[in-house]
C-alpha cells in the first residue's frame, strides 16, 4: 500500500530523467528559507559547539574553563564571549589557531598556570580588543619581537613567575594602551629602560615591576631624570644590586619624595657590598655603617639675575590641574605677572629673573579624587650668570677688604724703618731692657722743626721697685736732654708724670718706634 501523497512533500526525480523547471523552482524555495532561518538566529547560538554543561561554566558572557585539565582551548567559543578564563590547565603551546574566529567583545583573557612555553607571533591576531592579559606563572623564558603587536587596546599584562631571561626591545612595541606591566620574579638581567624613558617610552605606562629578577646595575642617571608620576611606579626591589652611593641618592630621594616604590618597599633594596665577602646590606644604610655616603637633602633651585627659569611641578599622579603661588601668597594668573607664567605642560616659567624673586613657591595639583602640594624654594644671585667681576658678594667682600686693613696696619706698626738719626750713639754696646713712648712733642722741638718720634731708653738700675714692672717717672726728675747729630735737644724741658699716665715697658731687645 502506498503512502497518502502530501501537497508538500517533494517530488522525488528518478535517476535518469533531468529535474522538471517546477522542481528547480521548489528547492530555490527551500534555499531561501533556510538562509532566512540562519540570519534570523544569534550568529553566537549558530557558531558555537562549546557544550557550557561539561567543559566549561558559562555566565552571561562570561566562559570559565579553569581547572578542566585541557591541553587545548575549546574549540566554538560563543562570540559574544567578554571573559575567558582557561587558567590551571595544562595548555603548553598557544597557537595562532587557538580561535579561528574573530572575537570583537573579547577583554579578559587568563591563561595562568598552565606550564605555557610557547607563543605564536600570531596568537593574538583576532582579540585585538583585549584589554587584560594574564600570562603569569607559566615557563615562558622570551618574548619575541612584535609579540604584543596587534594588543594596541591593551591595559593590563601580566608576566610575572615566568622563566623569561630574554626580552626584545621590540616585544612590547605598538601597546600605546598600557598602563600596568607586571615582569617580576623571572631572571632579568637587563633593566627594559626603553619603556620608560623619553622619546621609547609607552605614554600611557605608570606601573612597571621588574623587582625579584637578576638586575645589578640599574640606570641610575637615566632613571634620575624620569617624571615623578613614572619613578612612583618603577619598583626594582629585591634585585641582586651592587652597592653604590648614587643607587643610595636615587633612592633616598625617592623616599623623601614619598613615592610608593621606595615607600611600600623600602626594607627589600637590598645590595652586595664590593669585595669578596659580597655582604647583603639595606641600600638605605650606606649613609651610616657601610660606605659612608653622604646623607642626601632635597637641592634647592638656584638662579642668576636676568636669566629665564622653568620650576617643575613634578607630581606623582598625571593629567592633574595645576595652580601656582608666588612668594607672598600671589597666585600665578594668566596675563596678572609680566615675569611669571604657567606653561602647558603645569611648569613655572620666571624670567627675566629679578632678585625679589627669591622665596618659597608653591604648586598646587588637584583632580577628582586626588590632591598634592609641591615647595619649590628658589634663591637668585645677586649677579648674572656670566659677571665674572661681579661674582664677589657683599659678604665676600668685606672680608676681604678687613683682612687688607689688618695686614697694613700690622705692616706700618712693626715693619717701619728706623732712621739713623733716631739711633743713640753713647749706649751701642749696652743691650736695651725696655722702651718707652715718648710725651708729646714739646714747644722748642715744634720750632726746631725736628721729628717728633723720640725713643728714650732706661737704665735697669733707675727703675722703681714694686711696680710690676712699670716705669715710676717720679721717682727722679729726670736726665738732661741729650743732643742729637743735627744739634737738636732731646727731652728739653722737664714733665712729671702720674703712675696712671706711665706707659707699661715692655722687655725687648728692639725698641719701639713711633
Amino acid at each position: 500500500m502506498l503512502p497518502p501523497h502530501r501537497a508538500d512533500a517533494l517530488p522525488e526525480p528518478s535517476p535518469s530523467a533531468s529535474p522538471s523547471p517546477s522542481l528547480r523552482r521548489v528547492q530555490v524555495q527551500w534555499a531561501l528559507y533556510l538562509s532566512l532561518a540562519l540570519l534570523w538566529f544569534p550568529s553566537g547560538a549558530v557558531a558555537s559547539t562549546l557544550n557550557c554543561h561539561k567543559t566549561c561554566i558559562c555566565a552571561s558572557n562570561i566562559v570559565s574553563c579553569s581547572k578542566m585539565n585541557l591541553t587545548t582551548v575549546p574549540t566554538g567559543l560563543p562570540l559574544y564571549t567578554a571573559v575567558l578564563d582557561l587558567s590551571y590547565n595544562d595548555i603548553s603551546r598557544l597557537r595562532a589557531e587557538w580561535t579561528t574566529v574573530k572575537l570583537t567583545k573579547l577583554h579578559n583573557l587568563l591563561l595562568s598556570h598552565n606550564g605555557l612555553h610557547f607563543l605564536s607571533s600570531e596568537a593574538f591576531v583576532y582579540v585585538k580588543h583585549l584589554r587584560y592579559l594574564d600570562l603569569s606563572s607559566n615557563d615562558l623564558r622570551q618574548l619575541d619581537e612584535f609579540i604584543f603587536e596587534p594588543l594596541g587596546q591593551l591595559e593590563v599584562l601580566l608576566l610575572y613567575n615566568n622563566r623569561i631571561s630574554q626580552i626584545d626591545r621590540s616585544a612590547f612595541q605598538g601597546l600605546h594602551s598600557l598602563q600596568k606591566l607586571y615582569l617580576s620574579q623571572n631572571m632579568i638581567s637587563r633593566f627594559p629602560l626603553e619603556l620608560v624613558k623619553d622619546k621609547t617610552r609607552l605614554e600611557k605606562l605608570s606601573l612597571m615591576d621588574i623587582s625579584s629578577n637578576r638586575i645589578k646595575v640599574p640606570p641610575i642617571e637615566e632613571l634620575q631624570v624620569l617624571p615623578a608620576w613614572i619613578k612612583n611606579g618603577l619598583y626594582f626591589h629585591n634585585n641582586p644590586l651592587i652597592c653604590d652611593c648614587s643607587l643610595y641618592s636615587l633612592l633616598a630621594h625617592w623616599h623623601i619624595r614619598r613615592l610608593n616604590s621606595a615607600l611600600d618597599f623600602k626594607d627589600e633594596y637590598i645590595c652586595y657590598l664590593p669585595g669578596s665577602q659580597k655582604s647583603r646590606v639595606g641600600v638605605f644604610d650606606l649613609n651610616r655603617d657601610y660606605m659612608n655616603c653622604s646623607t642626601f637633602y632635597e637641592a634647592d633651585e638656584e638662579a642668576w639675575l636676568e636669566q629665564t627659569l622653568i620650576l617643575r611641578c613634578d607630581t606623582k599622579h598625571r593629567d592633574l590641574s595645576k595652580t601656582w603661588v608666588m612668594p607672598g601668597d600671589v597666585v600665578v594668573t594668566e596675563g596678572f605677572n609680566q615675569t611669571a607664567k604657567v606653561l602647558p605642560d603645569g611648569s613655572l616659567q620666571i624670567g627675566p629673573v629679578k632678585s625679589e624673586d627669591s622665596g618659597t613657591y608653591t604648586c598646587y595639583a588637584v583632580s577628582e579624587a586626588l590632591n598634592e602640594t609641591l615647595y619649590v624654594l628658589l634663591k637668585v644671585h645677586n649677579f648674572t650668570e656670566n659677571g665674572n667681576g661681579e661674582a664677589l658678594n657683599t659678604a665676600y667682600t668685606t672680608l676681604v677688604g678687613c683682612l687688607t686693613s689688618v695686614v697694613l696696619v700690622l705692616i706700618y706698626l712693626y715693619l717701619t724703618p728706623c732712621r739713623c738719626f733716631c739711633c743713640p750713639k753713647k749706649n751701642h754696646e749696652d743691650s736695651i731692657h725696655s722702651s718707652m713712648l715718648s710725651a708729646a712733642p714739646s714747644h722748642e722741638d715744634l720750632i726746631n722743626n725736628t721729628d717728633p718720634r723720640h725713643v728714650a731708653f732706661i737704665d735697669p738700675k733707675e727703675l722703681g721697685q714694686g711696680l710690676n714692672g712699670k716705669v715710676n717717672p717720679n721717682d727722679g726728675e729726670g736726665d738732661q736732654g741729650e743732643i742729637d747729630e743735627e744739634g737738636g735737644l732731646l727731652g728739653k724741658g722737664r714733665r712729671k708724670k702720674s703712675v696712671a699716665e706711665s706707659i707699661s715697658s715692655v722687655f725687648s731687645d728692639t725698641p719701639i718706634v713711633v
